[in-house]
């Protein structure tokens, strides 16, 4: 793609918005422009904005590109503020997911939860963002330098590019402001956990400011049978805030030095009944050796700068250079074979047992992931043809790069090591050497690509506006593998153009009521894994579309939102491979129709609620291979029914109550093994909050599952699942000053 092509929508849209008077010439004007946008003016308004711990009811977003308020966005948005985060006690990105319905977790073969909205992969896809750029790497991520969670449902890839088929999750980092605002927070609790976050935020000017977020945190057990031990440190400096010209620069880096519980095993129901069922254990069980860690780090340096031409047109340019490594070493654990088993006998749920006895294999995962992000986002508003626009324009580059390394066995040149056994009573133990291992490279992806895209929300009358949008993507990657054992090097190669759509229909009676229909597309690329392989390198790229009719409602006294809709995402040409000739072949569809909505806002000046609700009726495989999960069958992953429900109630000036609960109906596992459930569930967690000293020093105390209700959060086929957090309490002492 060109360079002029790329940059044919900025221009053009900045010549439009000059002609309409929107921009003002450098030279001539320059007092002029002075005086049209005063800086005390803009900082004020600003600063307005409140930050995500301030509310859990938010009405702008970042995340369709620009800032919007959410009523001019015909797609369905949810977003998880910082006070819903805290009022919760929630510590990672997974957990806060679990606030928004319609999220669902794969425990993936490398350890790493593959989330699925709406029925559709997301992070396998790239759609997890940063500040509106990708987030691809695999790594536990922390919520202590998080202002709040975004999540757009529906296709996506006329905003985003490839992916986006169930929607994209923004994580908006947080900002330095003008203020002088410093908090930190303490808390203990169940299993030895100790976290300590510091939010420190000085004013260096009267444009200036900086921020500082920090995080250490360690636990014997997450409450699902991981131990905790990870640290990070976030700085943002802005200066100009408010300005013509606004510039950041941001750092941040996480180090986890954690253990994994890869999962638990399923076991049969009963020798005559092969059907699979959930191990009776705690939530906290831990059976893998205490040799088994996951380790990681994930550390980025960002550069922003705003340029605003007028009060209704600014430019936004940011680049980002990330660089991630993850090394953990899991043990996955199976219920042994017969012949190990007391008495000879094949173990089942009816005679589980103390006694039973677990192999733990290996399941190993090297990795790192260099890449660099920039994009420039021009959004301006005018009047042309006696039509109302709100244009959003702008272009993308990415440069991504991956290397997977895995360790040689004796046949290879390495050595081979052979993990113990355990049983249901002696539980997690014992050590391998991991040192010994030989670890080589085994593949390195590469890839280079580049996006262009423009839409146009038009007021075509009073109550009523139509929005388009297209974009055109372009990527080139690379993909090598190397044997083990002699180095030798298999390439593989892929070229991709793609455009995408984005139509939308909006009817707003009322500055209280908006009503949308949109419709929109999107594409997944077999590298979209960052890997390839002779059957899918040639294999063009999946498309998808999104319908959905929706509305988003305030009340009368602006204290409370809701948001309606209806939807329907179908994969129009699934990869599926070919039995005949070994290839994927595009020869697939599949289907999801539901029903979503959120509820978040004040319904007294003390009562407090959020929540959030997906009803998918109809989900099927329409065409597709033969097999588990094949044509006809409900796909895996999928609940009929799941929600979140959180409320709070400031009972006196100092003391406040929340409860909250979230449940799923049952769903399958991906490839629906011998028709394998896993039984739907309801948690229920509690706060108590006391304001000890007026301003200056809050008590909270947080139950989470107060039930200890045992339930597989993440699932994997026929092998394991992950399970959810069982009863933790927490304690915490936060003090401002």
């Amino acid at each position: 793609m060109s360079t002029e092509r790329a940059m044919l929508p900025l221009g053009a849209l900045m010549f439009a918005a000059s002609m309409s008077g929107w921009a003002q010439s450098p030279a001539s004007d320059a007092d002029d422009d002075t005086k049209t946008l005063k800086p005390v003016v803009v900082k004020a308004a600003a600063e307005a904005e409140p930050q995500g711990k301030d509310s859990l009811r938010t009405t702008t977003t970042r995340i369709g590109k620009g800032k919007q308020q959410l009523r001019d966005i015909p797609q369905s948005v949810t977003v998880v503020t910082e006070k819903l985060l805290d009022d919760r006690k929630i510590d990672t990105v997974k957990e806060a997911l679990k606030m928004t319905s319609g999220i669902t977790f794969l425990a993936a073969e490398g350890g790493e939860e593959d989330l699925r909205l709406r029925g559709f992969p997301v992070n396998t896809t790239g759609d997890l963002f940063i500040d509106g750029m990708r987030d691809p790497a695999f790594y536990d991520r922390d919520t202590f330098n998080m202002d709040r969670i975004e999540v757009l449902r529906g296709s996506a890839s006329m905003l985003f590019g490839r992916g986006s088929t169930g929607g994209a999750v923004n994580q908006v980092s947080k900002q330095a402001r003008l203020i002088d605002q410093n908090q930190v927070d303490v808390t203990l609790g169940s299993y030895q956990y100790r976290r300590v976050v510091a939010d420190v935020n000085v004013k260096t000017g009267d444009d200036s400011a900086l921020r500082i977020n920090a995080m250490r945190t360690v636990a014997d057990n997450n409450g699902a049978g991981t131990s905790l031990d990870k640290y990070g440190f976030a700085a943002d400096y802005r200066w100009g805030i408010g300005t013509r010209d606004e510039f950041e620069v941001g750092f941040f880096y996480l180090n986890n030095d954690n253990g994994i519980n890869y999962g638990l095993p399923y076991v049969r129901k009963s020798a005559t009944n092969a059907a699979l069922t959930t191990i009776p254990v705690d939530p906290s069980s831990y059976y893998g050796l205490s040799s088994d860690y996951n380790h990681g780090s994930a550390g980025y340096a960002s550069f922003a700068h705003t340029h605003r031409f007028s009060s209704d047109t600014e430019l936004v340019t940011k680049i980002r250079k990330g660089d991630f490594n993850r090394d953990q070493r899991a043990s996955t654990v199976r219920i042994a074979g017969a012949a190990l088993q007391p008495g000879g006998i094949a173990a089942t749920r009816e005679n589980f047992s103390s006694a039973t006895v677990l192999n733990r294999n290996t399941q190993n995962k090297i990795q790192s992931m260099e890449n660099l992000f920039a994009q420039s986002d021009l959004s301006t508003k005018f009047e042309a043809l006696g039509l109302k626009h709100q244009v959003l324009t702008g272009a993308d580059f990415a440069w991504e790069k991956k290397i997977v390394r895995q360790a040689r066995n004796a046949a290879q040149g390495g050595i081979d090591i052979t993990k113990p056994t355990t049983t249901i009573g002696a539980g997690g133990g014992g050590r391998v050497d991991e040192t010994a291992r030989i670890i080589v490279k085994s593949s390195e992806f590469e890839s280079i690509s580049a996006g262009v895209y423009a839409q146009d929300l038009v007021q075509l009358t009073e109550h009523w506006k139509v929005l388009a949008g297209l974009r055109y993507d372009g990527m080139s990657a690379q993909y090598d593998t190397f044997n083990l054992a002699t180095s030798a090097v298999t390439n593989y190669q892929q070229s991709i153009y793609k455009a995408s759509q984005r139509f939308g229909v909006l009817y707003q009676p009322s500055d209280r009521h908006s009503f949308h229909l949109s419709y929109g597309t999107s594409f997944n690329t077999s590298g979209d894994t960052y890997s390839y392989s002779a059957q899918n390198v040639n294999t063009p790229p999946e498309k998808s579309m999104n319908l959905e009719l929706g509305a988003k409602i305030d009340s009368a006294d602006r204290r409370m939102s809701s948001r309606f809709a209806l939807f329907r995402g179908v994969k129009l040409n699934e990869r599926n491979t070919d039995p005949l000739l070994n290839i994927a072949v595009l020869s697939g569809k599949r289907h999801a129709t539901g029903f979503e909505t959120d509820l978040v806002g004040k319904i007294t000046p003390r009562w407090e609620v959020y929540g959030s609700y997906t009803w998918i009726w109809d989900a099927e495989i329409d065409k597709g291979a033969e097999g588990a999960e094949g044509r006809g069958s409900r796909p895996s992953l999928i609940p009929k029914h799941q929600g979140s429900l959180w409320s709070s109630y400031q009972v006196t000036e100092k003391l406040r109550l929340g409860a909250g609960a979230n449940a799923r109906t049952r769903m399958t596992p991906n490839r629906n093994p011998a028709g394998l459930y896993s039984d739907g569930y309801i948690t229920f967690d509690a706060l108590a909050e006391y304001e000890a000293i007026t301003d200056k020093l809050t008590l909270k105390a947080n139950l989470t599952n107060l039930t200890n209700k045992f339930y597989a959060d993440s699932l994997y086929a026929n092998g394991h699942y992950v399970p959810g957090v069982g009863r933790t309490v927490y304690l915490t002492a936060s003090v401002k000053f």
